[in-house]
């Protein structure tokens, strides 16, 4: 059914679980490091690994970050919450339950209000957020699709079993209508930029660390009564969410049009072609039989801890667009532009580490964009830093290289080979400085194009610029162009 038919026949409803992992140098239970990426199975203990007798702690930077994370979202944080077993058997879960919170989660009651793309808000609010363990990582081999079906065997990687997770839920999203899924991407794009700005963790979709469970459920027009929903999981991009929630607004209104029933069911989202198919039937909390966690004790964090971490937030990302959207003189559209492409924090970053604003700006939004499309990569998958990017720029400004020798410098960067510094060193970019040497090089262009030296002579000034030119041909591109000018006209004096 096409989507302009499907929202004027129903109503749909959202709810968004996304799923974070923090950070931090350890896994929530255990010693184990959370670097991603480390060989399969090398970042595992008895703990993560639920072997007899290998007992739980609880990591407290965790528990602060899911507080901080809270306090961010305008939850109430418990004075008291515990964590539970959820029990149910993947083989990614080797204990055969996760530990989680059920009824008594750390975070609740709060909200995010999100920007749509012409300008207004939009308020999501906020049922909870627990903390949680991650799970290991399956690789089904031999699959079509990647998925169990068909595969001849499944490799597991319990690296990932016991990362600190924090489970985002919001309540039922409603009245949405036609702006349901631009809205589902623009929270979890909200909430990617909050996360961020707390520094508790990368929020790197492509790798796992942010993952979106989209619910959705349609009701006919006048009806109070939510349909069944379906749960469309672990969505990995801004752009698969909106269009996850898309297709199955449109997969409903078909089913349901047809006299069919929605089937109450996990989907799989495949970035293919846009398209949701069956998972499994969707378990209900009587399924998971939870019950209290009895090896660990419950949280309960005393006031001053909670109101030392409220004193500590950053400023949010929103008051911080507002803020620099008043300084820089930008307008909606373009602090939009800039929030949509990944530059914003790359920009104050690189003003952070010393650069002027105009010079960031400018970095990021021109050449970079260039070979970040170039290299078929996001602006912030880039492989320089806003340190490195302050430093070319602060070369430019005191004189060590031209903007021609601060791109070679820049693509040297973003190829591996060091940091700027090292780069100018090892290449011999740095700018020509000795005036003989420039002379002569004046001296040689002058005498190979005489026609254009005897226009100068006349007063013809502007005609500098093809012996300029020349000379800058001749160096490398190292000399300075404003001092080779100078030089030029001098000796035509």
């Amino acid at each position: 059914m096409e989507f302009t038919e499907v929202v004027s026949r129903f109503d749909p409803v959202m709810g968004m679980e996304v799923h974070v992992e923090l950070h931090t140098a350890t896994k929530m239970f255990c010693g184990c490091p959370t670097a991603f990426g480390a060989d399969p199975n090398t970042q595992v203990c008895p703990v993560c690994i639920g072997l007899p007798g290998a007992l739980p702690v609880v990591n407290g930077q965790a528990v602060e970050w899911a507080i901080k994370i809270g306090l961010a979202l305008g939850c109430s944080i418990a004075p008291y919450s515990r964590f539970a077993r959820k029990n149910y058997f993947y083989p990614d879960q080797p204990k055969n339950y996760q530990i989680s919170q059920y009824d008594e989660p750390i975070a609740h009651d709060g909200f995010l209000d999100v920007q749509l793309e012409d300008g207004t808000t939009w308020r999501v609010e906020v049922e909870r957020a627990h903390m949680e363990e991650d799970t290991g990582k399956s690789t089904h081999v031999g699959s079509a699709t990647g998925r169990i079906h068909g595969a001849t065997h499944s490799l597991l990687d319990f690296n990932r079993a016991g990362v600190p997770l924090i489970e985002i839920v919001s309540k039922p999203i409603v009245g949405a209508g036609e702006r349901a899924p631009e809205i589902a991407r623009a929270y979890v794009s909200a909430l990617r930029d909050l996360l961020r700005s707390l520094d508790v963790s990368d929020v790197r979709m492509d790798q796992g660390s942010m993952r979106c469970d989209a619910n959705v459920s349609l009701m006919p027009k006048g009806a109070t009564e939510f349909g069944t929903r379906t749960e469309t999981k672990n969505v990995n991009s801004l752009r698969s969410v909106e269009v996850a929630v898309r297709h199955e607004m449109c997969r409903q209104a078909d089913v349901l049009s047809s006299g069919g029933e929605v089937v109450l069911e996990t989907r799989h989202f495949h970035e293919s072609d846009g398209t949701t198919t069956a998972g499994r039937p969707k378990e209900s909390a009587e399924d998971y039989r939870y019950f209290p966690e009895p090896d660990l004790a419950p949280v309960e964090p005393l006031d001053e801890l909670i109101e030392k971490i409220r004193a500590e937030l950053p400023e949010l990302p929103w008051l911080r667009r507002a803020r620099v959207q008043a300084d820089w003189g930008v307008s909606d559209e373009e602090m939009r532009d800039l929030v949509n492409a990944g530059a914003l924090d790359l920009i104050l970053a690189t003003v952070d580490a010393g650069a002027p604003p105009t010079e960031a700006r400018s970095w990021w939004v021109s050449y970079l964009s260039q070979q970040a499309n170039k290299r078929g990569v996001g602006l912030p998958e880039l492989d320089i830093t806003p340190a490195q990017v302050a430093r070319v720029i602060e070369l430019v400004s005191e004189g060590t290289l031209t903007n021609k020798l601060a791109r070679q410098v820049v693509d040297a960067v973003l190829d591996g080979e060091g940091e700027p510094d090292r780069i100018v060193a090892d290449k011999g970019l740095e700018v020509v400085r000795d005036d003989s040497a420039l002379q002569k090089a004046v001296d040689d262009a002058l005498a190979a194009q005489p026609d254009i030296a005897e226009k100068i002579r006349s007063g013809k000034v502007q005609a500098a610029g093809a012996i300029v030119g020349a000379v800058m041909k001749a160096t490398r591109g190292q000399a300075d162009p404003a001092r080779v000018k100078e030089l030029v006209i001098a000796a035509c004096g």
